[in-house]
């Protein structure tokens, strides 16, 4: 039973990676080089966003089961603490990056077209772009937290 847990919560690790690294260095790249407009391409990336939050979402909930099933099991140490932190500091970036930049970044989109002068139409851009930055900082901070999650899940 312990190595069932264990492999559960690898693999559980594993897969959130995966889909944190596949949409942040494969989808997000690929809708910067689609003909769309910038507001398309934002509501195409929000929709993607929602529907991968609640495949996510499934996925982070277990994962946090399946760490604290496997803690349980093994001991709880150092390695597990950690990792708990960690899944901690991960259900924040992911809440902050859904809840805010996500719409934002829509709101912005949608401000530009409907930007009456040609001045607030790049202010809208601009901030848009910043927060676009911000953002994938955000998303590159989510990958590093779950390799190091990814880490002490093998370990643990």
């Amino acid at each position: 039973m312990n190595a069932v847990i264990h492999t559960l919560h690898v693999l559980l690790a594993g897969a959130w990676l995966g889909g944190v690294s596949f949409t942040t260095i494969v989808v997000s790249p690929a809708l910067q080089t689609m003909e769309w407009s910038e507001a398309e391409r934002v509501r195409v990336r929000a929709v993607i966003g929602k529907r991968y939050a609640r495949v996510g979402g499934v996925n982070l909930s277990l994962l946090l089961a399946f760490a604290l099933l496997d803690g349980l099991i093994a001991g709880f140490g150092i390695l597990f603490y950690t990792e708990y932190v960690l899944l901690l500091v991960l259900f924040g970036l992911v809440a902050a990056h859904g809840a805010y930049f996500g719409r934002r970044l829509v709101s912005l989109a949608n401000a530009k077209q409907r930007a009456e002068s040609l001045k607030a139409a790049a202010s809208f851009a601009e901030r848009r772009r910043a927060l676009q930055r911000a953002s994938s900082k955000v998303s590159m901070l989510n990958i590093a937290v779950s390799v190091v999650i990814m880490v002490l899940a093998i370990n643990g």
